[in-house]
C-alpha cells in the first residue's frame, strides 16, 4: 500500500500573468491520481481543498491522516465526497459497507475514524476520485446513485457544448457543510465544458477529466476572464481552478468531467458570468 501526498499554495491573479507552461501545470495541473496501490492526495491552499485517487487492486486501501491536517484522522476535521470512475468496488466507513458502481457518489461525514477502499475485481479495479474539505458538523453519511442524481441538460448541438450535467453531492440531495460534487457528461459531436464562462470569488473548484479516448485530449482554459491561459490535460487528471478564474475546457473528443467545489456557500447558481466575446 502506498500513500503519498503534495501541498500546493495559493497564486494570485498578478503572479498567475508571468507563468509559463512549466509553471502553470506545477501549480494546477493534477497528475498521477489513479495509480494502481496507491492513495494520492493533493493539498490545496485554495479553500483547504484535497483531491486525490484511490485504487484497490491487490488488497484493500485505507484513507490515512497527512502531515498538513495534524489530526489523528483524515476525517477528524473534514468531510469527504468520493466518485467511483472505475469497476465496482465498496468502501468501508467506520465497519459499514457502501457497494459504488460505476459513476455513483458516497458523502461521508466528519468524524468517521476508519475508511477502507475496496475493489470488486483486480482486472478491473475500482477508481476512488476523492474530494475532501474542512467541516464544522457532523453530516450523516449517504450513497448517492445515478438515479438519485438531479438531472439538468444545458448547452446545443450548435455550439457544440449539449452536456448532461448530475449533480450527486449537493445540497438539494445530500446535506454537506462545504463540499458539492457532480459530473458532466458531453454528448457526442459537443467538446466545449462550462461555456459560456463563469467565474465565483465566492467558492474554488476542481475539474477531474476522465472518459478521454487514449489518443485525445483536453484542452482547460483558465486564468481571469481577461488574461486566460491553457493547460492540455490527458484522461483522469484533474486541474484546480482558484476564486479569480474561470475553469471551461474544449477537447478533440466528446468526454466527461467531475467538478468539485468548496468555499463561502453551497449556492450551485451563485456565478459571475462572462460574455464568449468579451474573452480574452
Amino acid at each position: 500500500m502506498k500513500n503519498t501526498f503534495e501541498v500546493r499554495y495559493a497564486s494570485s491573479p498578478r503572479d498567475f500573468k508571468m507563468y509559463d507552461t512549466t509553471r502553470l501545470r506545477e501549480e494546477f495541473l493534477i497528475q498521477n491520481l489513479m495509480e494502481p496501490d496507491a492513495v494520492n492526495l493533493v493539498y490545496t491552499h485554495y479553500d483547504r481543498y484535497i483531491a486525490g485517487g484511490a485504487v484497490p487492486v491487490k488488497s484493500a486501501l485505507k484513507l490515512e491522516t497527512i502531515d498538513p491536517l495534524k489530526a489523528e484522522y483524515f476525517l477528524e476535521r473534514r468531510e469527504l465526497g468520493i466518485i467511483n470512475v472505475g469497476g465496482s468496488g465498496s468502501v468501508l466507513v467506520d465497519g459499514e459497507k457502501y457497494e459504488l458502481a460505476y459513476k455513483e457518489a458516497l458523502y461521508v461525514g466528519r468524524e468517521n475514524k476508519e475508511i477502507i477502499f475496496n475493489s470488486d475485481d483486480a482486472t478491473n479495479p475500482a477508481k476512488f476520485y476523492l474530494n475532501s474539505a474542512p467541516a464544522h458538523k457532523v453530516f450523516p453519511t449517504k450513497k448517492i446513485s445515478q438515479k438519485e442524481a438531479e438531472v439538468v441538460e444545458l448547452g446545443a448541438m450548435e455550439t457544440a457544448n449539449a452536456r448532461t450535467i448530475r449533480k450527486l453531492i449537493v445540497n438539494s440531495i445530500v446535506e454537506t457543510c462545504q463540499v458539492q460534487m457532480g459530473m458532466t457528461e458531453l454528448k457526442p459531436g459537443s467538446v466545449w465544458n462550462t461555456m459560456p464562462a463563469h467565474v465565483h470569488d465566492r467558492r474554488m473548484e476542481v475539474y477531474f477529466y476522465f472518459e478521454v479516448p487514449e489518443d485525445q485530449a483536453v484542452c482547460h482554459f483558465i486564468g481571469e476572464p481577461q488574461e486566460t491561459r491553457h493547460i492540455w490535460m490527458a484522461n483522469n487528471e484533474a486541474v484546480i481552478s482558484p476564486p479569480w478564474s474561470i475553469h471551461s475546457g474544449s477537447a478533440t473528443s466528446n468526454y466527461t468531467f467531475i467538478w468539485g467545489m468548496a468555499g463561502e456557500n453551497l449556492d450551485y447558481g451563485d456565478m459571475d458570468f462572462c460574455k464568449i466575446n468579451e474573452l480574452k
